[in-house]
C-alpha cells in the first residue's frame, strides 16, 4: 500500500511539475503586424498592455479614436495597445490587411500596434487569443470573446489581470484607473 501511494505521489508532482512548465507566458507569444513583419511580445516586458479585437464595420468601431487617445495619453508610461482586426462577428471586418491599415490611419489616425487580421474563436483561434482566453494557458480565468472590441489587460509582468467587454469604452474609469496603477 505504502509504495503504490509513493508511486501515485510521484506521479501526480511530475503531472504538476510537466504542466507548470509547458505553461506558455504571454511574453512567448509571436505575432505579425498588419504590415507583415514578425512581432515578438517579448519585446513587451515591463509594460501594461491592452489587447482588442478590432472590427472597421462594427457599431464599436468608434472606439478607434477613445483607443487612439488612450494611447496617445499613456504611451510614455510604459502602456500600449495592440490590435488585432478579426472578421468573427457579423462579417463586420471583411477588409485585407492593407485595407484595414489604410481605414484606421485615415479615419482615426490609429498610431498603435495594430497586426494582422487573425480569427478570435473558433477551431483557427489565433494563438494569443488561445493564451487571453484559455485558464490552462494564462493561469488567471478562462473567457470567450462576445463580439469586437473586447479588451484584455495585461500587467507589466506578462499576466492576464482582467477582460473588459465590448460596451465599456477604452477611457473608461475601470481601464484609465489599471493603466495609472488606482
Amino acid at each position: 500500500m505504502k509504495k503504490h501511494f509513493t508511486s501515485a505521489l510521484i506521479a501526480v508532482a511530475t503531472l504538476i511539475v510537466t504542466t507548470a512548465n509547458s505553461q506558455t507566458s504571454f511574453y512567448d507569444l509571436k505575432a505579425k503586424t498588419i504590415d507583415g513583419k514578425d512581432f515578438s511580445f517579448a519585446s513587451l516586458k515591463g509594460k501594461k498592455i491592452l489587447v482588442v479585437n478590432t472590427a472597421s464595420k462594427c457599431g464599436f468601431t468608434p472606439q478607434y479614436e477613445d483607443l487612439e487617445k488612450l494611447y496617445e495619453k499613456y504611451k510614455d508610461k510604459n502602456f500600449v495597445i495592440i490590435g488585432f482586426p478579426a472578421n468573427n462577428f457579423g462579417h463586420q471586418e471583411p477588409g485585407t490587411n492593407t485595407e484595414i491599415k489604410e481605414f484606421c490611419s485615415k479615419n482615426y489616425g490609429v498610431s498603435f500596434q495594430m497586426m494582422e487580421k487573425i480569427s478570435v474563436k473558433g477551431d483557427d483561434k489565433d494563438a494569443v487569443y488561445k493564451w487571453l482566453t484559455e485558464k490552462t494557458l494564462n493561469t488567471k480565468m478562462d473567457s470567450e470573446v462576445k463580439w469586437n472590441f473586447q479588451k484584455y489587460l495585461i500587467d507589466e509582468k506578462g499576466n492576464l489581470v482582467d477582460v473588459v467587454y465590448s460596451a465599456d469604452k477604452p477611457t473608461s474609469d475601470k481601464i484609465v484607473n489599471w493603466v495609472e496603477g488606482k
